[in-house]
């Protein structure tokens, strides 16, 4: 029997488990700003993975690099679901935040 792909397939659900919460906290703590340390994370995993010759290794360590290159993308999503009011805003950084008005009005008085 041959476990390889289910340890990679439960790997990787659990890589991508992990990076939701760190996204979350990320937008809460840093905006977006932060964006430019997941470029850099998820390019090293990637260039590590391609030179691992372990089975298993190579694999995670490219799945983390793509989570963390897709991180990018969820930072700015994230950003918008604050502004919705779906998720908590950082009271210090209200600056950086503008509101999205989510109520359509009647303009045909």
């Amino acid at each position: 029997m041959n476990f390889l792909g289910l340890i990679i397939a439960v790997t990787t659900f659990l890589v991508i488990g992990v990076f939701h919460p760190i996204v979350i906290k990320s937008e809460y703590h840093c905006g977006t700003r932060c964006w430019w340390l997941f470029l850099i994370a998820g390019i090293a995993f990637i260039v590590a993975s391609l030179f691992t010759k372990n089975n298993i290794v190579s694999p995670v360590l490219g799945v983390v690099g793509c989570s963390c290159l897709w991180s990018i993308l969820e930072l700015f999503q994230q950003k918008k679901r604050v502004e919705r009011g779906w998720f908590p805003m950082n009271p210090k950084r209200k600056q950086d935040y503008q509101p999205i008005n989510n109520t359509k009005t009647n303009e045909s008085n």
